[in-house]
C-alpha cells in the first residue's frame, strides 16, 4: 500500500518517533526517504552563502546520523524553505510520496500529537496520505494488536478502512470501527426537542445496521460528542485511521473542529486517508520503474 515514504527528520525526538512510525506502515519493500528541512538564509548578500553551506551540510549530517541511528538503507533529501510544513508539502509532491510521516511537536505533551501552525497550516492539502506520530513513539511497544477506525459511512471512510484491512492482514491485527452519532443541536430556544430520544434511538439502529454489513471487523455505535468520542476510542488501539474529505488529508484532519481536537488529543497515531487516495492506486504501477532508481543519498532540492 506504502511504496515510497517521506519522513520528516528534524534532529528531536520527534524525527526519531516517526521513522519508528514508518517503518511499522511502509510495505516490505518500501523505498523510505528521510528529509529535513532546513530555514536558511533570506537574502543573498556577503557572507550568507557560507552560513548556508553550513545549514545544508548540517542538515545532510543530521539525516545522515538518524539513519546510520536506525539502521536503515535509505535515501536522504534535504530543502531549504522558511515553513518547515510547506517543504515536507512540497518534497512529498517531487518524491511522489504515498505517504508523509511526521512526529508530534516537541511542545506537545507526552503522547500527545500537536503540529506548529506553520505546519499545520503548510500540510494542509498534502498530496498523500500523512500519518503523525505521538510524542515518545519510538520507546513505546510497537506491537500493534488492533487497529481503530472512524466510519460514517462516507466514501473517505470506506478508504481509510480499506487501509486498514490491508495493515491489519500484514499485521496479524484485529480492526475495531467506531461510528459517532453526534449529539442533536437544541432548538433555538434552547428546548429539547419532544423527539430527541426516539431520534437518537432510530438514528442508532440506523447505524448499527450499516455496520453490520461489513465483515471481518468489530464495530460499535455511540451516541455523543464526535470529538471526544473518537478520542476516547482512539485510547484503546494502537493505531486509528480516519479518512479526509479535503483535497488533501491533513486539511481535514486539521481543520474540522472534530479532526483538531483528534490531533490534540489522541493518544496512539493517526493514519489519514485522502480522497486522492483512490487516484493514487493507479499510479503504483509507475512507482515499480521509480523505486528502482532509489538511491542512498537524492539531490539538495534548495
Amino acid at each position: 500500500m506504502f511504496e515510497k515514504v517521506l519522513v520528516g527528520v528534524d534532529g528531536r525526538a520527534g524525527g526519531r518517533d516517526a521513522i519508528a512510525l514508518a517503518r511499522r506502515l511502509a510495505d516490505s519493500p518500501a523505498t523510505l526517504v528521510l528529509a529535513n528541512v532546513f530555514a536558511g538564509a533570506g537574502l543573498v548578500r556577503p557572507g550568507v552563502g557560507i552560513a548556508l553551506a553550513d545549514e545544508r551540510a548540517h542538515a545532510h549530517r543530521l539525516l545522515t546520523n538518524a539513519r546510520l541511528d536506525s539502521a536503515l538503507s535509505s535515501g536522504t533529501i534535504v530543502r531549504r524553505d522558511s515553513s518547515p510544513g510547506r517543504g515536507l508539502h512540497e518534497l512529498a509532491e517531487h518524491e511522489r510520496a504515498d505517504l508523509l510521516v511526521v512526529g508530534s511537536s516537541h511542545r506537545a505533551g507526552l503522547g500527545r500529537v500537536l503540529l506548529g501552525d506553520d505546519t499545520r497550516a503548510a500540510l494542509n492539502g498534502a498530496p498523500c496520505a500523512v500519518a503523525i506520530a505521538p510524542r515518545g513513539y519510538s520507546c513505546a511497544d510497537a506491537q500493534w494488536h488492533t487497529i481503530g477506525v472512524g466510519h460514517d459511512g462516507s466514501p473517505e471512510s470506506e478508504l481509510a478502512l480499506d487501509a486498514a484491512r490491508r495493515l491489519a492482514r500484514r499485521l496479524e491485527a484485529t480492526i475495531r470501527v467506531l461510528a459517532v452519532v453526534p449529539l442533536q443541536p437544541l432548538s433555538a430556544g434552547g428546548a429539547e426537542p419532544l423527539d430527541w430520544t426516539d431520534a437518537t434511538t432510530r438514528a442508532i439502529a440506523a447505524e448499527r445496521a450499516r455496520l453490520a454489513q461489513l465483515a471481518g471487523v468489530s464495530c460499535d455505535v455511540v451516541y455523543g460528542s464526535v470529538s471526544e468520542e473518537l478520542a476516547g476510542f482512539a485510547g484503546g488501539v494502537q493505531l486509528m485511521v480516519v479518512g479526509s474529505r479535503g483535497y488533501g488529508p491533513v486539511g481535514r484532519l486539521l481543520s474540522g473542529s472534530t479532526s483538531s481536537y483528534l490531533a490534540r488529543h489522541s493518544a496512539c497515531p493517526l493514519l489519514v486517508m485522502p480522497r486522492s487516495a483512490a487516484r493514487g492506486r493507479g499510479r503504483s504501477g509507475d512507482r515499480s520503474d521509480r523505486s528502482m532508481q532509489s538511491r542512498r543519498s537524492t539531490p539538495c532540492l534548495d
